[in-house]
């Protein structure tokens, strides 16, 4: 049967075989938190994905190549890109297609998606919600929120204003208020710049700094006051919470800010899963977007 691959950049470039909803030979690049990609000129991070998607389909027929990358991505452009500069306003779609042709891999179906997105759209394939809406938000240096299906719109989430404090403003969009300035780890580091997020909560759960049991409130109001914005607009549900940052959640402190945020009877029902990190869900999710663009 012919195979597909999937390809996600986020904190590092993850790529593998999938079928169905699993996947093999999963190989990452770069590890998390070294910051490796930011330098990365986007040229060369292009022809590096095509000599890898190259190598893996060993000369095999492809049925879809679905890639994935942070920021808004419409129609295989990534308009904008907070946290990987460099890709602002690539035609990644038509880039991608060209060095993979030049390297001799031919492939109908290849499609960019954001990388929140192929999550969600990863965790609706492993858990049979093809036809439901899913929603995730994706903790790591930015903070995505995807949706599966995906439906036309910007959807950053990360960037959704949850407070109107003028000195809140460590977003890497440069934006004041937004969630990504509170619960993104680059924005957590420059806010304590003696602690890493790691001791920071630690911290936090001990009780021995004030400042990080304040601030870990804050946070998981944050998230709260988001997640409250969704329901508002697209009604209650189930959330997913996953990236490298999903350890950090307190799904009983989440819940009851929540509750607090909203009171309309008929929104109430939402419910919080953390499904931690995971390459293998984004590959699966990346293809699945792929064969469905």
């Amino acid at each position: 049967m012919p195979r597909s691959i999937g390809v996600v950049v986020s904190d590092h470039i993850a790529w593998g075989i999938v079928e169905g909803d699993s996947v093999s030979r999963v190989t990452s690049a770069y590890a998390d938190g070294e910051d490796l990609l930011n330098p990365l000129p986007a040229d060369e991070m292009i022809r590096r994905i095509a000599d890898e998607v190259k190598a893996v389909a060993e000369g095999e027929p492809l049925e879809a190549i679905g890639m994935a990358f942070p920021g808004i991505v419409q129609n295989g452009v990534i308009k904008e890109s907070p946290n990987l500069h460099q890709l602002k306003g690539i035609e990644m779609e038509k880039l991608m297609r060209q060095a993979l042709a030049e390297r001799g891999v031919n492939c109908e179906k290849v499609a960019i998606s954001n990388d929140a997105d192929v999550v969600a759209a990863g965790i609706a394939a492993r858990h049979g919600k093809l036809d439901q809406l899913v929603r995730v938000w994706m903790l790591g240096n930015g903070i995505g929120f995807g949706r599966y299906p995906v439906v036309e719109g910007v959807w950053e989430g990360g960037h959704t204003v949850v407070t109107l404090d003028p000195n809140e403003k460590f977003c890497g969009c440069g934006g004041r208020g937004h969630l990504e300035g509170i619960m993104g780890h680059r924005a957590m580091r420059l806010r304590f710049l003696d602690l890493e997020p790691e001791e920071v909560f630690a911290q936090a759960k001990s009780g021995e700094d004030p400042r990080c049991v304040e601030f870990a409130i804050l946070w998981h109001r944050a998230l709260a006051a988001a997640t409250a914005s969704s329901i508002h607009m697209s009604g209650a549900g189930k959330f997913y919470i996953s990236g490298l940052n999903s350890r950090f959640v307190n799904v009983g402190l989440l819940n009851r800010c929540v509750q607090e945020m909203v009171k309309m009877s008929s929104l109430q029902g939402f419910v919080f899963e953390v499904v931690g990190k995971s390459d293998e869900l984004a590959l699966v999710g990346a293809v699945v977007n792929a064969l469905r663009a």
